[in-house]
Order: C-alpha cells, then sequence, then structure tokens
C-alpha cells in the first residue's frame, strides 16, 4: 500500500470512502446527529479548507483508506480516519496511523463516538489513552469546531507526549 498526500483530484473518493465506511457508525451515532451522507461534500471541503491534511492509503491507485491531520497550534488532531469497509481488518488504518504519527512532532489528540467501541479500541491498542470525561468537554471546544450534542457524546483520546504534558502542567500547576 502507498500512503501519500492527498491531491484536489482524490476529492470524490475521499468522500467516498468516508462516506462509505462512516456507514458502521449510523447506528452508535445519536439519531439527531446522524445525517447521509454522513460528511457532506460542502463539509468536506470546508474540513480541506479548515487544513485537515488528509494521507490517502491507496492500493493499485485505487483510494481505500483516509486520513487528516489538522494542526491546532500545540496539538495536532487526527480527524475523517476511515477505511473502506472491504479493506479494513487489513492494517490499512494501522498503517495511516503510524504514518501520522511519525509525521507529527506534536501531541496528538484523536475525537470519536463514546459509542464506538471498535474505534476506541483500535487507538488504544496503538497507544492512545482515552482522556478523563471531567477534561473532554474542555478539549472538545478547544480544539475543535463541533456542537454541543457532539461534545455531550464524544470521547477525546490522547498520545503519550499529550500525557505526559498534561501530567507535567498539572504538577505545575499543584507547586504553584
Amino acid at each position: 500500500m502507498l500512503i501519500r498526500p492527498y491531491e484536489p483530484t482524490d476529492f470524490d473518493s475521499v468522500f467516498a470512502v468516508i462516506n462509505t465506511a462512516a456507514v458502521a457508525y449510523k447506528n452508535v451515532i445519536p439519531s439527531d446527529r446522524w445525517h447521509e451522507p454522513y460528511l457532506p461534500d460542502h463539509e468536506l471541503r470546508s474540513e480541506i479548507e479548515a487544513h485537515v491534511e488528509f494521507r490517502i492509503g491507496e492500493e493499485k491507485g485505487v483510494v481505500i483508506g483516509v486520513m487528516g491531520i489538522q494542526d491546532r497550534g500545540e496539538v495536532a488532531l487526527i480527524r475523517h480516519a476511515y477505511v473502506d469497509p472491504k479493506s479494513q481488518r487489513k492494517g490499512v488504518g494501522t498503517a495511516l496511523l503510524h504514518h501520522a504519527q511519525n509525521a507529527c512532532y506534536k501531541p496528538i489528540l484523536i475525537g470519536t463516538w463514546k459509542d464506538a467501541d471498535w474505534a476506541i479500541t483500535f487507538y488504544e491498542r496503538h497507544g492512545f489513552s482515552v482522556i478523563p470525561q471531567a477534561k473532554t468537554a474542555h478539549l472538545l471546544r478547544k480544539y475543535w469546531n463541533i456542537p454541543e450534542r457532539q461534545i455531550e457524546t464524544s470521547v477525546v483520546l490522547a498520545d503519550s507526549k499529550w500525557t505526559a504534558l498534561d501530567r507535567k502542567s498539572a504538577t505545575e500547576s499543584a507547586t504553584r
């Protein structure tokens, strides 16, 4: 599998992979947050304009996975990570995640739906930890632009870089 940067000619393929794979979330996402397509084309364009930098997983010229990285100052966010259902469980998501981790020197945060057990388990297998609920809403409001209803039904996972910084910050605050 080839991993490469997104190009404008990939738009239709990225749109298709995201929306085909997002069907898995249909009964997990609260019904008031689900719509079809899950990520309309104007929202995908908006994400690209907001500097979500997509990486493409490609096999034999076909886009089989996508993962976005968005720089948000002191952290980077993994956004819109999807693998075409026909290519799932073949290491595509893992390869894209490792590529993103290796390309990013900043702490990484990932938001997903609370009830998406498979997604949470996937990220935990790769060293991410679920942030305590007490901090989740603050992080979602600070780094994402999502409605309150989505904040109520989401979790945030963090890599070890973020966890170490958070512990250091808590220690420094306690000694002041």
